[in-house]
């Protein structure tokens, strides 16, 4: 049995890191680079341009998909236990 708070916690908390990661790259300049290359290895072009970095957005950003990312590992776990009774 999986226990759904723990697995909410860890898929939140690698939400919330990767978007930690992503915020510091926009931070750092590099996102956009980031962005057209793995559009380009997708075949993909679209015009997406990556905003001037937001202290209150990105935190907003960590916060909602940490949020997300622990009601979803909640919600996988609950039925995952459901599933194998």
């Amino acid at each position: 049995m999986l226990n759904n708070h723990k697995v909410g916690l860890a898929l939140g908390g690698f939400a919330a890191f990767v978007h930690i990661v992503w915020g510091a790259l926009v931070a750092l300049g590099l996102a956009q680079s980031l962005i057209d290359f793995i559009y380009y290895m997708h075949m993909i072009q679209v015009p997406v341009v990556v905003l001037p970095f937001s202290l209150s957005l990105a935190v907003g950003l960590v916060i909602l998909t940490g949020i997300v990312g622990y009601v979803v590992g909640y919600i996988f776990a609950t039925i995952y236990n459901w599933a194998h009774k």
